[in-house]
């Protein structure tokens, strides 16, 4: 069952799943072309900016990965309060 979940939400999400999709590229492109400077640069530049958006959208709308990816933003289990990802 979809929920409902803030604009922000959603483009916090979209900027995130555009950043995996470069990192992925990237480590494609590097595995081919593991001296290229620049792509190295690129790929540590996305991996931060994934870092932040990640702890972002983790400290507003609670975690996004489970088995210790993710840490639980109070101090109570929070995994369970959803929606989770997949749900909006």
């Amino acid at each position: 069952m979809p929920t409902s979940m803030p604009d922000d939400y959603y483009r916090l999400l979209h900027d995130l799943q555009a950043v995996d999709f470069v990192l992925v590229e990237l480590t494609l492109y590097l595995d081919t072309h593991p001296t290229d400077e620049e792509a190295v640069k690129q790929f540590n530049h996305y991996s931060s900016e994934r870092k932040k958006l990640k702890k972002q959208i983790e400290r507003s709308y609670g975690p996004l990965q489970q088995y210790g990816n993710s840490y639980s933003a109070t101090d109570k289990w929070n995994w369970s309060d959803g929606p989770w990802p997949w749900q909006v």
